[in-house]
């Protein structure tokens, strides 16, 4: 637990020095990502830095495509592109955009318009079995993303297919942009809503037990003939206090050098 701990903590700082360049970005967003994605690329995806587009890959898509400074960090710490890309992070002539886009290597489609990475994760799920391929189909939803109808619609149709190699993970930080998401278009009951639209569901708490998504996510599909839903239990800005469900670190649009300094202080204070 220590060493993901470390592991994590390394990875928002890597998020801090995109941020440093770019002087803006949605970091609370990114950071209650870092735990599920260093799980998922460190001990359950399939995938080839030297070969981004290797056939036999397993598909990620990040939905809640704001959070995609998590995902930057993640993939240049495995190779598929150079920290040397970090001062790109939002400019004009770069390829590391506010939302990610499949110019990236490990990028599978441009995503952030919310509602559509369901979608096109159960696409690939289908594209896997008619091809005789045995691939997985992950994708991370945010929970306020999850008010789309488009989400329960591209549900619909992964149960009816019986899409076992798609797993669905939820970044339940329960904030929106402009409110938690209790107030703004509650999802509760969520569990039950993923078991109703024929999903097998588990939950992980991403903040006391990490390691558990581990545990659930090495042994899938977790029902035969289902599509999997894990509900991640997160912190909005997790890893600086006072970031956490803190509404202003939605998005920065112009952060001062002493303000990234504070932050890159605060992850060794804050987060144990």
């Amino acid at each position: 637990m220590n060493e993901f701990k470390a592991r994590c903590k390394h990875l928002r700082r890597e998020i801090m020095a995109m941020v440093a360049h770019a002087r803006r970005g949605h970091i609370a967003p990114a950071f209650s990502l870092v735990e599920i994605l260093a799980v998922l690329y460190d001990h359950i995806m399939r995938y080839n830095p030297a070969d981004p587009t290797w056939p036999d890959r397993d598909r990620f898509i990040l939905s809640k495509g704001h959070g995609c400074l998590a995902q930057y960090a993640v993939l240049a710490d495995k190779g598929f592109f150079s920290r040397d890309l970090y001062p790109q992070f939002c400019a004009p002539d770069g390829i590391l955009g506010g939302h990610p886009e499949e110019i990236v290597p490990g990028v599978e489609a441009p995503t952030g318009s919310l509602g559509h990475g369901l979608a096109i994760a159960v696409g690939f799920a289908l594209a896997a079995r008619m091809d005789q391929r045995d691939y997985r189909s992950f994708v991370v939803l945010g929970d306020g993303e999850c008010g789309e109808g488009s989400v329960w619609e591209a549900a619909m149709a992964a149960a009816m297919h019986k899409l076992d190699n798609l797993i669905v993970l939820v970044d339940y930080n329960k904030y929106m942009s402009f409110g938690p998401v209790a107030e703004v278009c509650d999802v509760e009951p969520f569990a039950d809503k993923w078991r109703a639209f024929g999903f097998a569901v588990a939950e992980a708490d991403m903040t006391t037990d990490p390691l558990a998504l581990k545990t659930i996510l090495s042994d899938l599909p977790l029902t035969r003939g289902k599509p999997t839903a894990v509900i991640c239990h997160t912190i909005k800005g997790y890893g600086v206090s006072y970031m956490h469900n803190n509404l202003a670190w939605h998005h920065k649009s112009r952060i001062e050098d002493a303000e990234i300094q504070d932050i890159l202080d605060r992850l060794e204070q804050d987060h144990a």
